[in-house]
């Protein structure tokens, strides 16, 4: 194992994580925290004992996740996979077409996956660790046992054995996947209404939606997109009413804005 690579991988996952979930805590949960209490999923906050967890096996995951890493740039994955290294090889555009299909590549896996972690013989070693979480932090977005940390890592290797991919797509792309998996756990909604009744935003995943996964513990399965739960019929019932009552409402509104000016 190549230890330099593997400690800077570390150190890569590691302050990406806190550059990205420390500011949303730090917003959201400490300085911010009454302003928007309006666009809360939640109204009770988690536990600081329920932050060190998240943030401890968070730090477990990345070991996981940099040891994927050293696979992804092994000569002998490179020989298999589609990575490349030549931009011009396919073309700017390709290049930015690339990540979103990367996305809808990892909205299937995501989808796939996650509701096989569901599945009552597999829900303690793979998922339990991260449903620890019923009102989930932004610490909580790579709170995972190492069984599921494999799994969600894996994607990384499942995209360029598909399509061929740029190593600064996969970067762009897992940065992206980042930002998406605190928001998803930010544990307030953040979108505005126009956005979530739009005929894109209504196919958009919300962190409404993936808070109720972590209270209710069934449905809304999805990461990225709803393309999947509408399809097999696992959204939440009750998702586009909590959906609704968070961004219709004028003291939401107020508040973000007042927010915003401040």
């Amino acid at each position: 194992m190549n230890t330099r690579q593997f400690l800077l991988f570390y150190l890569v996952l590691t302050l990406r994580y806190l550059l990205i979930a420390g500011p949303a805590f730090l917003v959201f949960y400490v300085l911010c925290r009454k302003r928007f209490s309006a666009l809360r999923v939640q109204r009770l906050f988690p536990r600081p004992a329920d932050y060190y967890r998240e943030i401890g096996y968070s730090f477990l995951t990345f070991v996981i996740f940099s040891l994927i890493g050293l696979v992804l740039v092994s000569p002998a994955f490179r020989s298999v996979s589609q990575l490349y290294g030549n931009i011009g090889d396919y073309g700017r555009g390709y290049l930015v077409g690339s990540f979103f299909a990367s996305l809808l590549i990892h909205d299937a896996y995501f989808y796939a996956t996650h509701r096989l972690m569901h599945h009552p013989r597999l829900f303690k070693l793979f998922h339990l660790t991260h449903h620890r979480s019923t009102n989930p932090s932004p610490w909580a977005a790579f709170s995972f046992s190492p069984a599921e940390a494999v799994v969600e890592a894996a994607v990384i290797l499942v995209i360029p054995l598909l399509i061929p991919v740029h190593l600064y797509t996969l970067l762009a792309f897992m940065l992206f996947m980042t930002v998406y998996n605190v928001y998803g756990h930010l544990g307030y909604e953040i979108y505005p209404k126009w956005l979530v009744n739009s005929r894109l935003g209504r196919w958009l995943n919300t962190s409404t939606n993936h808070n109720m996964h972590h209270q209710y513990f069934k449905g809304n399965y999805g990461l990225y997109f709803r393309f999947w739960d509408e399809a097999f019929g696992t959204t939440h019932p009750q998702y586009a009413q909590k959906l609704a009552a968070l961004v219709d409402q004028p003291q939401a509104r107020q508040t973000e804005k007042a927010g915003a000016g401040s």
